[in-house]
């Protein structure tokens, strides 16, 4: 397994004191201190979708190669005038892979098929349907355009032209395109190894045993399920209790293993918070208090050369702020690039007071051609995620929001879910 490159210890570090920094300061500054962390590989086209290019892909042909018909019909030269017209129709004809060898000369026409070559000589086609052939000539009338039901050679795709730049991700739809011009392989990106990390002595597993005071650790399998929907290979390193040496242990493990760390819970700064503490002792941990509602505290640092995210132990917060900041910086960690979601704007079929100061994401769904918002805000109420199809922000200004007004929507799918 090769190493990745390594981050410098300092790089999440912000200035001394207790500073709230505003949402799109927290993604500015994550974008400029990140950088790709994995290696390339060959994977063939056929196999590369979901796959991130490490380099841009030119055509090595063009598409289509040659000049080719349209329809099925008849092919001669230039195009005809007003009027009838007669044309001696020549022996043979030209198909799709069985393109015809000879001349077609001035004066004469020669049976083609959709797709096939154009034969020398020829450069346009009428259609089947708008001739009569008898005895060896074809009637039809004008006037018909030079080029008509034609295509051009490049006409989709020059030789040498970039099809995609580093940094793309491989659709089903664009292997269609690399495979129609000739390309077998790509360079790309190898798959992010993210290890995922739960902390908490009140976790357990559905299954075991229950006391009251245990919860279900809902936030590992929910995240993972997300990271393989963006294509990263996942490292399960379980539940960790509160315990510092522990916590330390799991995280060596994890930095060999993968080459980000994800964890939940234990990134504030009770006497409980482990992850963030290991992290503080290290000096290689930064608690960034983002002025956002959920999820402020995120805790940030390098563990062998490493990144590690700190998300809140919240679900609603867990997850609204891997979508927010932890999807770009892994994308960016991958050689994506800080990719910004595409937002909606939509009218709202809600009204709500909002206080200056934070930025804040509700849970919300698109009816009926607006925007609903989940009944409560509250940070436990994990149902909402799922009666949600999507995230509305509301800017760190006050506003005074009523039915009817534009909101910014964002929905599941532009985050890659």
């Amino acid at each position: 397994m090769s190493k990745a490159p390594k981050l410098h210890n300092d790089c999440f570090a912000l200035p001394a004191g207790v500073y709230w920094t505003p949402v799109d300061e927290a993604l500015s500054l994550l974008e400029a201190r990140l950088q790709t962390v994995v290696d390339n590989e060959v994977c063939e086209v056929e196999a590369c979708d979901g796959r991130i290019l490490a380099q841009a892909v030119m055509a090595p042909r063009s598409h289509p190669p040659c000049a080719n018909s349209a329809v099925d019909g008849y092919v001669f030269s230039g195009g005809l005038t007003p009027g009838a017209h007669c044309l001696d129709l020549q022996g043979g004809r030209s198909a799709a892979g069985e393109a015809f060898g000879g001349v077609v000369s001035t004066g004469q026409a020669l049976r083609i098929l959709t797709g096939a070559a154009l034969p020398e000589g020829a450069d346009t086609v009428v259609l089947q349907e708008d001739v009569t052939v008898e005895d060896g000539k074809l009637y039809v009338n004008g006037p018909l355009k030079a080029g008509a039901n034609a295509r051009k050679a490049g006409e989709d795709v020059e030789c040498g032209a970039e099809l995609f730049e580093a940094g793309h991700r491989v659709q089903p739809q664009d292997i269609g395109v690399l495979i129609s011009v000739g390309v077998a392989e790509v360079e790309v990106f190898k798959p992010l190894r993210v290890a995922i990390i739960s902390t908490g002595a009140e976790l357990c597993v559905p299954g075991a045993e229950v006391r009251t005071d245990k919860i279900f650790d809902a936030n590992r399998p929910m995240l993972k399920a997300v990271l393989r929907r963006w294509g990263m290979d996942v490292v399960d390193m379980g539940i960790v209790p509160d315990n510092a040496k522990l916590v330390r242990q799991t995280l060596d493990k994890a930095a060999e293993l993968a080459d980000v760390i994800l964890t939940s819970g234990g990134a504030s700064a009770g006497d409980e918070d482990h992850m963030s503490a290991v992290l503080s002792k290290t000096g290689n941990m930064a608690l960034w208090r983002i002025a956002v509602k959920p999820g402020r505290p995120l805790a940030l640092g390098v563990w062998g050369g490493v990144p590690v995210f700190g998300l809140p132990g919240n679900p609603v917060a867990a997850f609204v702020c891997t979508l927010i900041f932890a999807r770009p910086a892994l994308l960016q960690l991958s050689g994506a690039g800080f990719l910004a979601p595409q937002a909606l704007t939509l009218p709202a079929a809600f009204a709500k007071t909002k206080k200056a100061g934070r930025r804040e994401y509700l849970r919300a769904r698109l009816r009926d051609g607006a925007i609903e918002v989940f009944g409560s805000e509250g940070s436990g109420r994990v149902s909402g995620l799922s009666w949600a199809d999507g995230l509305v922000e509301l800017s760190d200004q006050a506003a005074e929001i009523s039915a009817g007004q534009p909101v910014t929507f964002y929905p599941y799918s532009v985050f890659g879910l």
